[in-house]
């Protein structure tokens, strides 16, 4: 399964950047398409919002304190197969960053994490809420 996989971990990892340190197939994961796991040394998703929380914080240096986050993928969840699809297609279509980012965020959210923009997730969201209603 993972070496299935491999090739849409890179695509995710690639449009992700920095924002993971890795992205893996998991076999842990039942329900949800993915989720996010910080590093053996990391911080929690709470450490880091005490962290951004510090009245006197300096955001330059929050780069080294952020937590590491891997992000596992389902292999037997629809929407990472179905994604997979796409991604084999053409790699570089729209509509697989904007569902990746749209994975991302949600995941970041359902982990406890907070998002850095929380706009671009209600666009994106938008986008595919007139994506499902046929509105262009």
């Amino acid at each position: 399964d993972k070496a299935t996989y491999e090739d849409l971990c890179k695509v995710m990892k690639d449009i992700l950047d920095n924002k993971v340190e890795k992205v893996r197939v998991s076999q842990r994961l039942v329900t949800s398409p993915c989720c996010f796991v910080t590093s053996q040394y990391g911080w929690t998703a709470n450490m880091e919002r005490i962290l951004k929380a510090q009245a006197l914080r300096d955001i330059s240096s929050l780069g080294y304190l952020a937590a590491k986050k891997h992000l596992d993928l389902n292999p037997d969840h629809c929407i990472i197969q179905e994604l997979k699809k796409k991604a084999d297609a053409n790699k570089n279509d729209k509509s697989v960053k904007d569902l990746v980012m749209l994975l991302f965020e949600s995941s970041l959210l359902a982990s406890g994490f907070s998002l850095e923009d929380p706009t671009s997730l209600s666009s994106r969201i938008h986008r595919m809420i007139e994506l499902g209603l046929g509105i262009e």
